[in-house]
């Protein structure tokens, strides 16, 4: 049995380092071994940078335009009707759906992020708190805050805003959080729940979530489709993959150690991406008529915007608007949709604790 392992770990190493020479990715893998392969090995997913300065070698689809998806004006409608329900509510059992944020530490982007989701509730009529810990904070200081919301019945949505700092157990803390107040949908519960045939989740992640509300709202056909998700995080890849799967599409995931990845992008009639790597997917990664949902959103140094700045996504949008048939712009396009799942989320956690149909 011994010799079985000794052979088997000398194999492994002769595959796998001779095709990740990284010194990270060797390290992880150094790590790994002698613990059980069932699960297979935990290897970051490194992308390559991208641009979108040169051609694309094929050529463009000769029919019109991609239809832009507005995720403007969708997101605008789904807070039209969240704040009708809560106002309905409010006459109904006077009562009104609560939000708590925990930020931790100064990351100014997670300060922008969680300002953004505070002014959507003041919008809608939910009640919204943050409380604010210090970036060398102790993971039983996070524990205690999350416990104490868990319990308390005026919150019916607890979020832990990430990333958090280095030296937290990110998954340790989301496990804390109540199932039934997770409005992120990132607690074991809620995604075993979803990857599970017949078992429904307390709450579906809102990125993912809005990925299909656009398709079904654009008319997207999914059931029988070839669906090809790039990239595999908790926030999109694999929540959205499992959910085209409960929509009947043949899904394929893609991730930075696929071979193949533009060829079987190519053959997708859906992409959906969030890879974080501007402009990484080209006009020649697509099919002709294919329906692109982009969930990248990245900061790319433009001097001649006054914050320094401008945004994109991991589409190199000027190509695929070209070949595709339905295309969501970044910004404007997945974001502000997945900011409206929150608080649809949050609602209907409150409905449930107020039993209010």
């Amino acid at each position: 049995m011994r010799g079985d392992r000794v052979i088997l770990k000398a194999v492994i190493n002769n595959i796998v380092f001779r095709a990740f020479s990284s010194s990270s990715i060797q390290s992880s893998l150094s790590n790994q071994f002698g613990r059980l392969k069932h699960l297979g090995f935990d290897l970051p997913d490194v992308w390559p940078p991208a641009t979108c300065s040169q051609p694309s070698i094929t050529p463009y689809f000769d029919g019109p335009s991609a239809e832009i998806i507005d995720g403007k004006s969708i997101a605008a409608k789904i807070k039209s009707q969240v704040a009708s329900e809560i106002l309905k509510m409010k006459d109904a059992v006077g009562k009104q759906p609560g939000l708590a944020v925990v930020l931790v530490g100064e990351r100014s982007d997670s300060h922008t992020f969680v300002r953004t989701k505070m002014k959507a509730c003041d919008e809608v009529g939910i009640s919204s708190s943050v409380i604010e810990l210090h970036a060398d904070c102790t993971e039983d200081e996070v524990f205690h805050v999350v416990s104490n919301l868990n319990k308390d019945p005026l919150i019916h949505g607890v979020l832990v805003q990430l990333p958090l700092p280095k030296h937290l157990d990110e998954e340790k803390i989301l496990n804390v959080v109540n199932p039934e107040k997770d409005v992120d949908g990132f607690h074991p519960f809620n995604m075993g729940s979803l990857a599970m045939k017949g078992r429904e989740p307390f709450f579906i992640p809102c990125a993912a979530k809005s990925c299909i509300d656009l398709l079904l709202r654009s008319g997207v056909e999914i059931a029988g489709k070839n669906a090809v998700v790039i990239g595999r995080s908790k926030l999109v890849g694999l929540p959205v993959s499992l959910l085209l799967q409960r929509h009947h599409a043949t899904v394929s995931v893609v991730h930075s150690f696929t071979k193949n990845a533009q060829e079987l992008t190519r053959e997708a009639d859906i992409i959906i991406t969030d890879v974080g790597v501007p402009n990484m997917i080209r006009g020649n990664w697509l099919r002709s008529g294919a329906v692109v949902i982009d969930a990248g959103t990245n900061a790319v140094k433009d001097p001649s915007r006054k914050n320094g700045f401008h945004l994109t996504g991991d589409v190199c949008f000027e190509e695929a608007v070209r070949v595709a048939s339905a295309i969501t712009p970044v910004p404007g396009g997945l974001g502000p949709v997945t900011i409206s799942m929150l608080l649809s989320n949050t609602l209907d956690s409150a409905k449930r604790a107020y039993d209010f149909v």
